[in-house]
């Protein structure tokens, strides 16, 4: 039994990863209606969470993904796109795609926002075929405790993550892996 787990998680994670790297184009509707959710999203966050808002001062770009869907049963997968915010301006379209296995079951839809610090973490975004989550720029994962101490001078890593919006169930402990690509324009 354990074999066939493994041989469908090979093959979900073999085609999430095809999936995210022949991405399609976004239609101009698709992209005004991305740029509108990511926007607001953006402000949300920034408004009701301090840590953010400081960290979006200094930015030097924002990836922002409104609603990436999860789900899973021993087996599971996630998939978003998102915009990535700068000066103000969206300039690409990213997807966020990933697949998991382990004790897991359950359906969830969140957001999150990447604050992208420097250049290089910026250009680590389109760096060999897509940016893999914990390979290449440190990624810090901003939690309530952290937000309430962060300030503008311990401010030192590439990029900080912020997760928002959590809507769903999804229990249990697994193996991941979440690939950002480029989409198309």
């Amino acid at each position: 039994m354990l074999h066939v787990v493994k041989r469908y998680f090979l093959l979900l994670l073999c085609g999430s990863w095809l999936l995210a790297a022949n991405a399609s184009a976004l239609t101009a509707s698709e992209q005004t209606a991305l740029n509108k959710s990511s926007q607001a999203a953006l402000q949300k966050l920034v408004s009701s969470v301090p840590a953010a808002k400081a960290l979006h001062a200094q930015a030097v770009a924002v990836l922002v993904f409104p609603a990436v869907k999860k789900g899973g049963l021993v087996v599971g997968g996630q998939y978003g796109e998102g915009v990535l915010w700068r000066q103000g301006k969206p300039v690409a379209y990213y997807s966020t795609a990933g697949a998991s296995w382990g004790l897991q079951a359950g359906v969830q839809k969140y957001g999150y926002a990447l604050f992208l610090m420097n250049d290089g973490a910026v250009a680590a975004l389109d760096a060999q075929q897509g940016f893999e989550v914990g390979v290449g720029p440190s990624v810090v994962l901003v939690d309530e405790g952290m937000g309430r101490s962060m300030t503008t001078k311990t401010i030192k890593d590439d990029i900080y993550a912020f997760i928002f919006s959590q809507k769903g169930l999804m229990a249990g402990l697994g193996v991941q892996g979440n690939k950002l690509t480029r989409l198309n324009q």
